[in-house]
């Protein structure tokens, strides 16, 4: 989990802010003002000043914060001058936008506040639906307003062109003034709360910003998204009374204190509404004691009351906000605040503390017990953070000097640190140390007795303002090391003992009952920490004793060398009963007993043999599989039971597996860690991939690598695909990128970028099936979907009723499937909801405002608006759920990602800094840099800007990076080179003719793209001096994904793959006879599937070995031993998946 900031604010004004991954308050030391409030997203914090304004403060980020304005310049034609400007009267501007009723010439766009910056001038957009335009960009139509094109017709009457000029945000890291609402009368703020980023129905970048005037009127901040941070303008929200305190979650709770003590819930928040539509009041936890505080989260309500007691609401959620009832706390508090995960923070009514609720989670929302949050403020000079410079050591010698005053704060301060278990110090000076020689200024009233008269040091009274001039002292002729002791400051006479705090937010604190705080543990010593030993010291005392164990070895097995190693030969077998998936008629499953035998061999190596022992006509039979054989074991995706699938190499031709069932799920992945680890044995693999692996994920998300063969690329007889042999690594990725020198990238499916450790195993491998290191936790989220159907009819309009051919009035997107909400689990027992059901309004196509497409039948193509022809329709919901696992992996925050890739370097490439591209979840483009191999995660994001948002990115050999834009449009970057890593500017490729591209990948020499239609097509004419390339060539079809090689290998994942029963989906397949001379290959081989999602080869560096071709005397060449089945013929007359 990232680190995120829980902020604060002290009695005296000042903003703290404290990391998840911290031990210290850091002072926001850039604040213009005091504030009085504070209130933070994960993105931004806003405040109220004393000078009752809001100020905004965006954290920087390595993706900047940009706004694209655009106007349109209409013209129309005339038969004296052609296309100008002059229009008719019933025609729209000549400057306007894209409607035509908003006139928006160029000199009207203004920046909207002095924390915005123009990043260039005016130009004209020259790409029109994937398709570059004439050079001046017009698109042209018949009339205003129709529909244009990019060619210009003998009926083209009107035309118009695109203008575009971006603007930056600039106040980064800085509080930014946010203008107020002009009113007659002045009404200053006084409380403030933001949220709504998690409103069911929302986008995920708009904001939700509540605040509450002195008159006790509540006013909404309008236009609040991620690129527009400052929104637009406020807006007064009705109310029953007048409000003192308001809270907002981060989902669509709004609750607020009335003055007279009662409390208000916000109702009717959606999507469409985010202010809500009404208020609803709600009673007050002690009808004689009045709330002055609420606070609110995903589903959780607190409130404290005048006499300072802590409530919490049971009952709450989206379908319910006023929740059912109070159920008291114990604690007293000033106020309390809820963040994110429904943590709960507080401030104590006693000490004026931070306090954390521990023990919160989503069964037990309420947690168990408070605790006090012990992190020191910023700028305290503490012994026991390890403030050495501030420190003041006291010299106690062994001859005539016993105590030595430096005569800077009174006697009554200093105490032996061992008395002092945990105080907090006053602020000194800087320590002067004198050199040899100098005199050093003692109090005149200060006695010098010897440490014999006394049992311990003592003081004598000192006055700071009547500091004197004393003796002068040898430090050298009275101190010895042997007589230094360490003393702490304490305070005294009123002063703070503990910060003072005024107000918590942790809104946007992202921290769960898991989490590992450092918030509660202080060192409590000076002499621990100055004994602690330096990373650098550690490395090399290991290094040491590690040398040094290592010679012993050598020393004690020299003399037994002469011995004959002993081999042991024994047989291990395992037993169980499970099910086994009879795959003739009848289809069914049918008990069995499992069977699994090892044995190792006179040379020391282990097999293994698997046996499922059945019955079939009331006769015993059995099937078995050599272990050295299998070629892959899979978890199966499975509604009520725990399969796994057993392929073989026959069995990858076929597509047809072995598929056994466990009766529970960890008696199923402990068949799968046995199997894996003998697989692995019996062919000498060990230890964690190495550079040169392919890997694979598949459309459950599991993490499969290959280790390739030198004669997998070979010509003309490569490695067979369905001989390779994958392994699983633990982990959950959607998908993954890697290079030769050992770096490798993935994405989950919540977009959240994970890098590769190095290490092995994780997830259900345990013991020596796994390293004992650079293992992580790793968390993924995903979006479960269901369609709601309905059809039209003339007396009820549209309703679930319909007709007996149709489809499930609630089903799957095929519609094949009934799929219920109260029906629908979670992809496999590991995941675990998160969220309720809400409609999803970002479906391809659009929706209209409650979500529903339309269309004239099932199946068909849905659009989101309702026409004469339109009898069906459907909405789409969603429901997240959440998985928890462990792998070698590492997550990079903060910025979601939909694509990476890497630089594909040569096996004996010397690159010290390896580019790496990313496109963040918006559609920026990004390039990492500090990528190397000793530091795989590289160091900061470089943001390259575009014209428009991308989806699909590679970088190839020297530097070709080549995107997909959204509209289906191919662009290439010019001048990339280690000196300018983020090259110059983009080209436009043109796409294939009428086809919108979704993926691409770059080898050493070649470009592949795949389009929306799954059509691979390969780019003609690529040439170092013109990287362009000339014209793009088809390839194949039902293709999903494409992966170029460092040696320009193309492999695929393909759709519609014919299987030994039906069509198989996900297959991984390696194009074969790829040569400098016929870069396109000729033919396919099929390799493991289906179910495969995603595959990367862009490691696999090695040459392959040089096989002369044989002539006819000699012994045939080995037939193929993956079938080509019958599919589309391409154009060169040979058969595709």
């Amino acid at each position: 989990m990232p680190a995120s900031l829980l902020w604060a604010v002290d009695v005296h004004g000042r903003v703290y802010s404290l990391s998840s991954a911290g031990q210290q308050w850091e002072l926001g030391r850039d604040a213009p003002m005091e504030f009085k409030r504070v209130t933070a997203a994960q993105q931004c914090c806003w405040s109220l000043g004393c000078d009752s304004s809001i100020y905004l403060n965006v954290f920087a980020s390595d993706l900047p914060v940009r706004y694209k304005e655009e106007t349109y310049e209409n013209q129309r034609w005339n038969p004296v001058d052609g296309f100008s400007e002059r229009l008719l009267p019933s025609d729209r501007w000549q400057w306007s936008d894209v409607t035509g009723l908003q006139q928006q010439p160029l000199h009207s766009f203004q920046l909207p506040s002095s924390s915005w910056e123009w990043e260039g001038d005016w130009y004209v957009d020259e790409n029109f639906e994937g398709e570059p335009t004439e050079k001046e960009g017009w698109t042209y139509s018949i009339d205003f307003p129709s529909t244009y094109t990019k060619d210009k017709k003998w009926n083209s009457c009107v035309r118009r062109r695109r203008w575009i000029r971006y603007r930056r945000y600039k106040a980064m890291d800085t509080w930014a003034k946010i203008p107020s609402q002009p009113m007659s009368l002045p009404d200053p703020f006084s409380d403030i709360s933001c949220g709504g980023w998690e409103i069911s129905e929302e986008p995920g970048d708009r904001l939700s910003l509540w605040v509450v005037s002195l008159q006790g009127k509540v006013w909404f901040r309008e236009g609040i998204c991620h690129h527009n941070p400052e929104g637009s303008s406020w807006e007064e929200v009705p109310l029953p009374g007048e409000v003192v305190q308001i809270s907002c979650g981060p989902g669509d709770l709004v609750w607020a204190v009335l003055w007279e003590g009662k409390l208000i819930v916000r109702e009717g928040i959606t999507r469409d509404c985010p202010r809500g539509l009404s208020w609803a009041v709600v009673e007050c936890p002690s009808p004689e004691v009045g709330a002055i505080h609420v606070s609110v989260g995903n589903g959780v309500v607190w409130a404290v009351t005048k006499d300072n007691k802590v409530w919490f609401r049971r009952g709450v959620n989206s379908h319910n906000p006023c929740g059912s009832g109070w159920i008291s706390m114990v604690g007293e508090m000033i106020m309390i605040s809820v963040g994110l995960h429904d943590q709960v923070w507080a401030i104590g009514c006693e000490d004026r503390a931070v306090y954390f609720r521990q023990g919160v989670t989503s069964s037990e929302l309420s947690g168990k017990t408070w605790r006090a949050i012990s992190a020191p403020r910023d700028g305290e000079r503490c012994l026991c953070c390890g403030c050495f410079k501030h420190v003041m050591t006291i010299c106690l010698c062994s001859t005539a000097l016993d105590v030595f005053s430096l005569g800077m704060c009174k006697p009554s301060l200093w105490s032996p640190l061992k008395d002092v278990p945990s105080v907090t110090p006053a602020v000194l000076e800087e320590e002067v140390i004198p050199a040899d020689g100098e005199e050093i200024q003692l109090c005149a009233e200060e006695a010098l007795l010897s440490t014999e008269s006394r049992g311990g040091p003592q003081w004598s009274n000192v006055d700071l303002e009547e500091a004197q001039t004393g003796a002068v002292l040898d430090l050298a002729e009275t101190c010895s090391l042997s007589s230094v002791t360490t003393f702490t400051l304490t305070l005294e006479d009123g002063a703070e003992e503990h910060p003072m705090w005024a107000w918590v937010s942790g809104e946007g604190c992202s921290v769960d009952s898991s989490s590992q705080l450092n918030w509660f543990t202080v060192t409590q010593s000076v002499q621990s920490m100055s004994l602690s030993i330096s990373p650098a010291q550690t490395a090399a005392w290991r290094r040491q004793i590690f040398e040094q164990l290592s010679e012993r070895s050598r020393r004690e097995m020299d003399d037994f060398k002469h011995y004959e190693q002993a081999i042991e030969q024994s047989v291990w077998v395992k037993k169980g009963a499970m099910q086994w998936w009879r795959d003739w008629k009848p289809h069914k499953w049918i008990d069995v007993q499992f069977a699994f035998e090892q044995f190792s061999g006179p040379d020391g190596n282990k097999d293994g043999i698997l046996f499922i022992y059945y019955n079939y006509n009331e006769e015993k039979k059995y099937l078995h599989a050599f272990i050295n054989e299998v070629t892959i074991l899979v978890p199966v995706l499975n509604d009520s039971k725990h399969t796994f699938a057993i392929y073989t190499d026959e069995r990858t031709k076929q597509r047809w597996p072995i598929r056994v069932a466990a009766a529970t799920e960890l008696e199923m992945y402990d068949w799968l860690a046995l199997l894996s680890v003998s697989c692995c044995e019996s062919r000498g693999i060990q230890g964690p991939p190495s550079k040169q692996a392919i890997w694979s994920i598949t459309c459950k998300g599991d993490i499969f690598v290959s280790e390739p063969s030198p004669a997998l690329e070979a010509v003309p007889y490569p490695t067979p695909c369905d001989q390779m042999f994958w392994r699983q690594v633990g982990g959950h990725l959607r998908m993954g990128e890697c290079n030769s020198a050992g770096i490798v990238w993935g994405i989950g499916y919540d977009h959240t970028a994970w890098v590769y450790t190095g290490g092995y195993g994780g997830g259900f491998f345990q013991g020596l099936a796994s390293s004992t290191d650079n293992i992580y936790t790793q968390t993924d989220v995903k979006s479960v979907y269901i369609y709601e159907n309905q059809r039209w009819n003339p007396v009820s309009g549209y309703t679930s009723r319909g007709l007996p051919t149709d489809r499930y009035m609630w089903s799957n997107a095929s519609g094949l499937r009934e799929c219920t909400k109260t029906g629908t689990r979670p992809p496999s027992p590991h995941w675990t909801w998160i969220s309720d059901w809400a409609v999803d309004y970002s479906v391809s196509g659009g929706t209209d405002r409650e979500g529903w497409q339309y269309a004239a039948d099932f199946p068909a193509s849905f659009h989101g608006y309702k026409t004469m022809k339109d009898f069906v329709r459907r909405r789409r919901w969603a429901r997240k759920c959440k998985l928890t696992t462990t792998g070698p992996w590492q997550e990079i925050p903060p910025i979601p990602l939909i694509d990476v890739t890497v630089l594909p370097c040569g096996a004996q490439s010397s690159v010290d800094t390896i580019p790496l591209w990313a496109i963040s979840s918006k559609g920026d483009v990004l390039c990492r840099l500090g990528v190397s191999a000793k530091t795989p995660a590289g160091s900061s994001w470089l943001h390259v800007g575009t014209d428009q948002p991308f989806k699909s990115i590679s970088i190839g050999a020297a530097g070709q990076v080549w995107a997909i834009a959204r509209d289906g449009s191919a662009f290439h970057r010019g001048s990339v080179s280690p000196q300018n890593p983020a090259g110059d500017c983009w080209y436009h490729i043109p796409s294939p003719a009428k086809q919108k591209l979704k993926q691409v990948s770059v080898g050493r020499t070649s470009i592949c793209t795949v389009d929306e239609n799954g059509n691979l097509w390969y780019r003609q004419g690529v040439t170092p001096s013109y990287p362009q390339g000339s014209s793009w060539d088809h390839v194949s079809n039902n293709v999903r994904k494409v992966s170029m090689g460092p040696l320009d290998q193309i492999w695929i994942i393909a759709d519609k793959v014919q299987g030994s029963q039906s069509l198989s989906c996900g297959t991984v397949c390696h194009r074969l006879g790829v040569q400098p001379v016929d870069p396109k290959g000729q033919q396919w081989d099929y390799g493991i599937g289906g179910g495969w999602d995603h595959i990367t080869v862009r490691g696999n560096a090695m040459e392959p070995p040089r096989i002369g071709l044989l002539s006819q005397k000699d012994t045939a060449p080995p037939t193929s031993s993956s079938p080509l089945p019958i599919g589309i013929a391409e154009p060169n007359g040979t058969a595709v998946c």
